[in-house]
């Protein structure tokens, strides 16, 4: 059974950033629900955005019906936050996370807005998001990430220590989402 999935784009992007794993999907008869959250700037925080998720989410998706998650960067977060803490946990089947910063970043240092604070290496908003972590060991639950990363530092923390975990081989952040390889993991970790 193919379930509708709704891919979450990272900092400063918008759903576009999604658009080759959008088209991956939908040629292998997924419906996909593309959300741009406003502003990705990080002048709102994670738990603002997740918000948005989980409202975009009730109009678009009827009560009762699973979906897939599929979470780029802060995406990611955006995605575990809803998950973790608006309940989203009963309304997703698989949960993708593509080079997210499950322990944050030191690149966020370089940023001063809500959502960066949030964003950087073991802050308190990732502490206390990762204090429960284990209850996404109730989803199917996959990490892609790439060593070679460089927006995030250390990149081992896209890696979330339990599910699955793909590595793939890309250098630059930004084109992990056009990568080949990825795209191809994510059609088959959900069945496609």
């Amino acid at each position: 059974m193919k379930y509708p999935v709704i891919p979450v784009h990272g900092l400063s992007d918008t759903s576009a950033r999604m658009k080759h794993i959008e088209a991956a999907l939908r040629n292998s008869g997924c419906t996909v629900l593309p959300v741009s959250l406003e502003p990705s700037s990080g002048k709102l925080g994670i738990d603002d955005l997740a918000q948005q998720l989980k409202s975009f989410i009730d109009t678009k998706v009827e009560p009762h019906q699973m979906i897939d998650l599929i979470g780029f960067s802060m995406g990611g977060l955006v995605g575990r936050y809803f998950l973790q803490r608006l309940n989203g946990i009963n309304k997703v089947r698989h949960f993708i996370s593509i080079s997210t910063p499950h322990n944050g970043t030191w690149v966020a240092y370089l940023l001063w807005n809500k959502g960066a604070k949030q964003m950087r290496y073991k802050s308190s908003f990732i502490t206390e998001l990762n204090s429960d972590v284990l209850k996404l060991e109730s989803l199917k639950v996959t990490s892609i990430w790439t060593p070679f990363d460089l927006m995030i530092l250390p990149a081992s923390s896209s890696h979330l220590y339990f599910g699955k975990e793909i590595i793939v081989k890309s250098i630059l952040h930004s084109q992990m989402v056009s990568n080949k390889q990825l795209i191809k993991a994510i059609v088959s970790e959900l069945g496609l």
